[in-house]
């Protein structure tokens, strides 16, 4: 009889089915979550955040059990995991008192930040110089007659500063109270195997069959989209990189002509954060809502759909920049960056650190068995 003491019904809906599963075995080749689970006997919270942050919530075990509903043991582990997976997100958030923003309307807070932040820039300009708000110039230097440089790099500086020490914090707990630390996962085996990994989304195949949209094992899409969103993040991150290079170190100011790196990179990137976050909320919507969880939020919508308003904008901008409506487009973009920048520790973007270091742990605890 169970006698640990969970911290919520999810987890305590957790515990019992993973004392099902590690019966059964039958799942044991379709992910990682399985050999992670057969290697416990006893599931405190922690080791329950760890295999729901595991789980890359691909369905194929919902379609293979014997027990999912209709049958009395009522076994839905991708849903189950989903809800407990959503709960670790506020449990590890930093600071603690933002933990309520994962049960808001994140894509109305995201929304209405964007576009304050916005009307404060544009309001700025217009009263400081109106001619700049409506000027076109696709020439070196231009944007800056909007908002210079120094004071842009310095706001979204500390934008930036502020969700990378959030999202490091979060990160840090996350590995210290799942027990990752004491058990002396982090080491440079493991954390190249998580790469690997992550970086092809290994565990979203379904054990060969792919990840599926509704209970019959129906193959869908969201490795490509999970793919294009990713990718296209670091190739944005890229341009970004690389146009800070261009303008502290060669002194080159921005726009870049069309041909040039940080152009190239962001235009694939904005292109990939467009088509993968709008493929996740599609799937999100057609998949069957037997392989979701009952307590997805707006801040899961909320950042997929600010991922969409930074591509469109940044692209926006790039194809009009020549013309009168650059004033108010780079005010948009600039918005919907800074709203990005704020929300992503209190969204669905931690889901994709904490299950990386998952990977990390994962893969050491397989070395440490086969050794």
């Amino acid at each position: 009889m169970n006698t640990i003491e969970h911290g919520s019904p999810a987890l305590a809906e957790a515990d019992r089915l993973m004392t099902v599963c590690n019966s059964c075995r039958y799942c044991e080749g379709l992910c990682a979550v399985f050999p992670a689970m057969e290697a416990r006997r006893a599931f405190a919270d922690a080791d329950l955040d760890y295999l729901a942050n595991l789980c890359h919530a691909c369905g194929a075990c919902h379609a293979d059990c014997q027990y999912a509903p209709p049958h009395e043991f009522n076994v839905n582990v991708p849903r189950v995991l989903a809800d407990v997976r959503e709960e670790s997100y506020a449990r590890y958030v930093w600071p603690k008192a933002f933990a309520p923003l994962f049960a808001r309307n994140g894509l109305a807070v995201a929304l209405a930040l964007a576009l304050s932040v916005a009307a404060f820039i544009a309001g700025f300009v217009a009263i400081g110089d109106p001619q700049a708000l409506w000027a076109a110039g696709s020439e070196p230097g231009a944007f800056y007659r909007v908002m210079p440089h120094n004071t842009m790099a310095g706001l979204f500086g500390l934008a930036g500063a502020y969700s990378l020490a959030a999202l490091t914090f979060s990160l840090f707990k996350f590995w210290r109270e799942t027990g990752a630390a004491s058990a002396g996962a982090f080491d440079w085996p493991s954390l190249w195997q998580a790469t690997k990994d992550a970086a092809r989304l290994r565990y979203l195949d379904g054990g060969g069959a792919g990840c599926t949209v509704d209970t019959t094992g129906t193959p869908d899409r969201r490795r490509i989209a999970h793919h294009a969103t990713f990718y296209g993040f670091l190739l944005c991150a890229a341009a970004t990189a690389v146009a800070t290079v261009y303008h502290f170190i060669l002194g080159r100011e921005a726009p870049y002509p069309w041909w040039d790196i940080p152009v190239v990179l962001g235009t694939f990137g904005g292109i990939g954060l467009i088509i993968g976050p709008i493929g996740l909320l599609h799937m999100r919507q057609s998949r069957s809502p037997l392989l979701t969880g009952t307590r997805q939020t707006g801040m899961d919508t909320g950042f997929l759909a600010m991922l969409v308003l930074v591509a469109a904008s940044g692209l926006a901008l790039l194809v009009l920049r020549a013309t009168p409506a650059m004033g108010l487009l780079l005010a948009f973009h600039l918005g919907t960056v800074f709203s990005l920048f704020v929300t992503m520790p209190y969204g669905k973007f931690v889901h994709g650190l904490y299950r990386f270091m998952s990977l990390v742990r994962y893969s050491h605890e397989m070395r440490l068995m086969r050794s």
